[in-house]
């Protein structure tokens, strides 16, 4: 049997191959001419070179496969033309859905994120069935993955699409190539580049653990539901805290209200923006989104899928020594 996963080159999908082929899958991979394959540069797979925006280079990819991990995503947080991840995160994932549908592909697991769900005004965590609208969206990635939900829902409905949802929350862990967003700050708290911090939090997972936690969905899972596939609550201030005592670096102390950022983020998104530079560090969709802290209950899938996931701080550990290892930041 043949599986095909999409974003496989990435942070999220590579895990997500690794585990496939742990599991004795033959997995061909879908992946842009464009993209950095470092990722499965070492890895048994049959690759395919196809585009989300190109329906019938995915019809082709997905021909001869009878189960569809799509993995990929455009995760930023900003972006100068937000278009691009509409046409990435939304049109995309009605494109490779469809493509499936039509080649006969009989199991599909559909990486969506708690991005797209509810959260409690009071800090507790959430669940999947917590109350969510699309106005509740802050920011052009939360609404295109909001969107792109409700593709596959809609097609489950519509059109017996046999996909299950998994919401990851947030992967930490080896071989964040780029980095992510959340790979961007273990990386800077390890160079020492983040002396403050604001009152919110994070439900970090290691990346192995969903990864596995998509393989359970892809046996287990229910046709049109969704689980979060996530690990351990922590405020900021712990997940620096961890970061720093593995690179033998003080703490960050300093606790900021968010209204002394703002000025930072508008200047640094309008460099970003003038200057054709990298992403900026502080965003002010970022600023906006850690209001409340993003805690997350994985009860469902520990109860319907068998899923677990190890503590925090080693998801941490293993991220900073990855980042070691790759050369990012210094040796210990």
């Amino acid at each position: 049997m043949t599986v095909l996963v999409t974003g496989a080159s990435g942070f999220l999908g590579s895990a997500v191959v690794r585990k496939l082929l742990d599991n004795d899958e033959h997995v061909r991979v879908m992946t842009r001419k464009t993209s950095d394959t470092t990722n499965i540069a070492d890895l048994d797979v049959e690759i395919f070179y196809a585009d989300l925006r190109d329906p019938a280079s995915l019809l082709n990819a997905c021909r001869g496969c009878r189960s569809l991990f799509h993995v990929a995503a455009d995760y930023r947080l900003w972006v100068r033309d937000p278009s691009v991840l509409y046409d990435s995160n939304v049109a995309g994932t009605r494109n490779i859905m469809h493509a499936a549908l039509e080649a006969g592909i009989e199991r599909i697991v559909y990486t969506s994120s708690v991005a797209t769900l509810g959260l409690n005004r009071d800090g507790s965590p959430a669940n999947e069935q917590t109350p969510v609208t699309l106005e509740n969206m802050i920011g052009h990635y939360k609404r295109s993955k909001f969107l792109a939900e409700k593709v596959v829902d809609d097609l489950v409905r519509e059109n017996n699409l046999p996909a299950v949802i998994v919401n990851p929350s947030t992967p930490i862990g080896p071989r964040d190539v780029k980095p992510t967003p959340t790979g961007r700050i273990v990386r800077d708290a390890a160079l020492g580049r983040i002396p403050a911090f604001v009152d919110t939090g994070l439900n970090i997972a290691h990346v192995d653990d969903v990864a596995n936690g998509h393989l359970l969905a892809w046996k287990n899972g229910e046709i049109g539901r969704r689980y979060i596939l996530g690990g351990e609550n922590l405020s900021l201030q712990q997940i620096l805290t961890i970061v720093a005592s593995a690179c033998s670096r003080p703490p960050p102390r300093i606790r900021l209200p968010r209204y002394a950022i703002y000025p930072v983020a508008w200047v640094s998104q309008w460099w970003a923006r003038v200057s054709d530079g990298p992403e900026p560090q502080a965003t002010v969709d970022g600023l906006r989104m850690a209001a409340k802290k993003m805690f997350f209950d994985s009860t469902r899938a520990q109860s319907e899928l068998g899923y677990s996931s190890r503590p925090a701080n080693e998801a941490l550990l293993d991220a900073v020594e990855w980042f070691r290892a790759a050369g990012v930041i210094p040796p210990g």
